[in-house]
């Protein structure tokens, strides 16, 4: 089977996106893209993003995605921005008339519907959905749902806030990202029993009203140069920790996001980068 993808890069987190809305054909398998996601062996990605039609006719696509050790996850804040550049781009290709059509659309996601707002200075904004708090739907085990947690891990007992976007995470709070203990602490957390379809672990460092720092262990990945489901969890639990205001710059290893979150059931808002680093076909 030939691939045609499309490679990509979102704050750094890279990203393959393969169109497959007209062919229809089931994705890799798991030992396929573990080839496709090393350098040496294939493209080389963080996530890959499995575009095909949408069941929805008020969507304009859907999408799967797939970790670079074949597992597959429900959502990727960075992955969607790339998703929506690659319909906008083709979109804008095909179409003679009214371009404001083509500059907000809906998408469906494994974790929901997701709307997509192309800005002006090229980046993309996407809704995320409201974040998820409770243990059995992150999934998280605890007796009663908590905004903070004690975790222990290793030998460290340490607070943490524990919350979905659509995927499981969890947040510590540092003195400073850079001597942040992520390479022990993040195989730890993210395998933990307490949660039982793994984590993705943030740590951040507050260094103000309107900005953050963080680092992300990603689950299925490691640590990665971005995580924009990641982002999002940072921001609700500083918010909830009332150490943010709603609209948060998030500055991570590979680049800066933006946060919007007003708090309770509301949606939140990731806005960032979307660039295209080349195009090709494999066979696999």
């Amino acid at each position: 089977m030939q691939l045609d993808f499309l490679k990509m890069q979102g704050a750094g987190n890279r990203i393959l996106v393969v169109d497959e809305r007209l062919k229809n054909r089931p994705p890799p398998t798991p030992k396929q893209l573990r080839s496709l996601g090393n350098e040496s062996t294939g493209p080389g990605f963080d996530q890959l993003m499995w575009v095909a039609a949408s069941t929805n006719p008020s969507m304009v696509a859907s999408y799967r995605v797939f970790n670079a050790d074949g597992s597959e996850v429900e959502q990727c804040g960075n992955g969607v921005r790339c998703v929506a550049w690659m319909l906008a781009r083709d979109s804008a290709l095909q179409s003679t008339s009214n371009k404001d059509d083509q500059t907000e659309f809906r998408l469906e996601s494994p974790a929901g519907p997701i709307e997509v707002r192309m800005l002006e200075d090229e980046r993309v904004s996407v809704s995320m959905g409201a974040p998820e708090f409770r243990p059995e739907r992150i999934p998280f085990t605890a007796e009663e749902q908590a905004y903070r947690y004690t975790l222990q891990a290793g030998d460290s007992e340490l607070d943490v806030s524990v919350l979905s976007m659509g995927n499981p995470h969890c947040v510590i709070e540092v003195d400073a990202v850079a001597t942040a203990e992520i390479d022990v602490l993040g195989p730890l957390i993210e395998r933990h029993a307490r949660f039982p379809e793994r984590s993705n672990v943030g740590f951040m460092a507050v260094r103000g009203r309107e900005e953050i720092d963080l680092r992300v262990f990603e689950r299925g990945v490691g640590e990665t140069l971005a995580c924009g489901t990641g982002a999002c969890a940072a921001v609700v639990a500083a918010r909830q920790m009332s150490k943010v205001d709603d609209e948060v710059r998030v500055n991570l290893p590979g680049g800066q996001l933006v946060v919007s979150w007003r708090g309770d059931a509301d949606t939140v808002w990731l806005t960032g980068n979307a660039e295209l680093i080349s195009e090709g076909t494999i066979d696999l």
